[in-house]
C-alpha cells in the first residue's frame, strides 16, 4: 500500500523515482509488444480523468496530430474489449513487467499483446507478509468492476484483491495493493501515467464486455527451470515452486487457470 511520509521526505522520494523512470524510458525504444511508458497530457486531478483516457484510447478520432497506431504506442484499437489476462514479472526494478495478454477471438487462447515497464515496486522479490513491510504480491488475484477506481490519487488505479484465500490462510496482512500510474509506491505496481491509462482502459473494456474478473498473477520472475534453479537456495522456494505449477498451466494452454485453495497451496483447474 502506498504510504504517506513527511512533505521534504516525499518530495526527494519522488524526485529520485521521477529520475529513475525518466532514465529508463530514455534508454529503452518502444516496440510493438513493448512499451516504456511516459507522461500523459491528461490532468491527474481531473473529474472525468478516466473518461478522457477510455475515449482516448477507443477513439481514433479523438487524436489529432499524432497516430497512435505507430511509435511510440504501436496502439491496436481493434483489440479493445476482448478477454484480458495480466501477469506480473517483478524480477527487478530494472527489468520487471507487467504483461497485457488478450484472447483471440478464434483459437479462445491468449496471445501476449504488450508488455508495460513497472516503474517503480518496493521489496525485494518474496511475497508480501504483513502490513507495512513494503513487499509488492505474488500470487494469484484478480480484478473485478468494484476494484475498479477512476479517481485515484494515482492517476487510475486497479485493486488487485490483495489478501487472498491463500494469502489470508497464511496469516498475511495488509490491503489496498494496486496497479497504479504515478510512478511512485509502497508495495503496489506503479507504472507510469501513460501505461496506466492503456491499461485501464483495456481490462475496463473486457470487464463491460461480459468479463467477469480479469485475472492477474503475480510472479518474482519467469518461472522456467533455469531460474528456479538459480533461487533454490532462497527461503521462498517452496512457496515458489506452487507458483511454478500456475505458471506452467498458462503457458501450456495459454488460457489462465482457475485458482482455489487446497491444505495450504493454490490448486488449479480449468477455467
Amino acid at each position: 500500500m502506498t504510504q504517506d511520509r513527511s512533505p521534504d521526505m516525499k518530495k526527494v522520494f519522488v524526485v529520485a523515482l521521477i529520475v529513475f523512470v525518466v532514465t529508463i524510458q530514455a534508454e529503452e525504444k518502444a516496440t510493438p509488444q513493448f512499451f516504456p511508458g511516459g507522461d500523459t497530457e491528461i490532468s491527474g486531478s481531473a473529474d472525468d480523468r478516466a473518461q478522457q483516457a477510455i475515449q482516448k484510447w477507443t477513439d481514433p478520432e479523438a487524436w489529432e496530430e499524432k497516430d497512435p497506431t505507430k511509435e511510440p504506442f504501436f496502439w491496436d484499437f481493434s483489440k479493445v474489449g476482448r478477454p484480458v489476462f495480466l501477469r506480473v514479472i517483478k524480477k527487478s526494478n530494472r527489468d520487471g513487467g507487467l504483461e497485457v495478454w488478450l484472447e483471440e477471438p478464434k483459437s479462445k487462447k491468449f496471445e501476449l499483446y504488450k508488455t508495460y515497464r513497472i516503474a517503480y515496486f518496493s521489496g525485494a522479490l518474496g511475497p508480501k507478509i504483513q502490513q507495512g513491510d513494503g513487499q509488492a504480491p505474488e500470487g494469484f488475484y484478480f480484478i473485478s468492476r468494484g476494484r475498479m477506481n477512476p479517481r485515484s490519487s494515482f492517476h487510475l488505479s486497479m485493486d488487485i484483491g490483495y489478501p487472498n484465500e491463500y494469502d489470508r490462510h497464511c496469516g498475511r496482512t495488509g490491503d489496498y495493493l494496486m496497479i497504479h500510474g504515478n510512478s511512485v509506491s509502497v508495495g503496489c505496481f506503479a507504472m507510469t501515467d501513460l501505461s496506466i491509462e492503456q491499461i485501464y482502459t483495456l481490462v475496463d473494456a473486457a470487464l463491460r464486455n461480459g468479463q467477469k474478473v480479469v485475472r492477474i498473477h503475480c510472479f518474482p520472475f519467469a518461472m522456467t527451470g533455469e531460474n528456479m534453479g538459480d533461487h533454490s537456495e532462497n527461503e521462498h522456494i517452496e512457496f515458489w515452486r506452487n507458483l511454478q505449477d500456475g505458471w506452467d498451466w498458462f503457458e501450456e494452454k495459454k488460457r489462465p487457470p482457475n485458482v482455489t485453495v487446497e491444505g495450504g497451496e493454490y490448486v488449479f483447474s480449468e477455467s
